[in-house]
């Protein structure tokens, strides 16, 4: 019966842990480069008509070459409110229209805007870490339990603690790589 059971919380805790892996590259791609992605507008919140909608819900975004977006409404009236919302936003692009279309050109980045955009990926791996290290601890706290109440014996939390530590191993080595491959996105000029 034991063994049954800790393969349940090694199996919750994996499923939590990779979702926690896929958020931080989640987070990632919304982190500007030198490159137009559609990307960098998940996190833009349009006011439309009073109610705060995603702009991803609002309009088709493209990035019809590599340093340009198109923001085509669905509604043509919400372009005043759209090109507010990206101003107000940490997007740092500043939007243009022609009452069809709002067009965003991605600039080049300079040295120390790069510096500072490794450092802002840097707190979202560290981020997407310490959600990982919360699982485990959540986990570890749930074996020990278990242990304590005698449904499981002190070898069988051990062999659990010792799987759990290397799946916790793995997914922070996968977020470092996430990190080391949108490092060099971000420094290649």
């Amino acid at each position: 019966m034991s063994n049954g059971v800790l393969k349940d919380f090694i199996d919750e805790a994996k499923a939590r842990m990779a979702k926690s892996v896929e958020a931080t590259r989640g987070e990632f791609s919304t982190v500007r480069t030198g490159r137009a992605s559609p990307h960098l507008l998940d996190r833009v919140d349009v006011d439309y008509y009073g109610a705060v909608t995603p702009l991803r819900q609002l309009a088709q975004i493209s990035a019809t070459e590599a340093r340009l977006l198109t923001i085509t409404p669905y509604d043509k009236s919400s372009i005043k409110a759209i090109e507010k919302a990206i101003l107000e936003s940490d997007v740092g692009l500043t939007p243009s229209n022609d009452g069809q279309v709002i067009r965003l050109q991605v600039p080049d980045l300079t040295e120390e805007r790069r510096r500072e955009l490794v450092k802002v990926v840097h707190n979202i791996a560290e981020q997407g870490r310490v959600a990982v290290r919360n699982i485990r601890r959540d986990v570890m706290h749930d074996l020990r339990e278990l242990k304590s109440e005698g449904e499981v014996g002190s070898d069988d939390e051990h062999r659990a603690e010792t799987e759990l530590q290397k799946l916790t191993d793995e997914r922070i080595g996968e977020i470092d790589t996430a990190l080391a491959g949108k490092e060099e996105e971000i420094l290649e000029v």
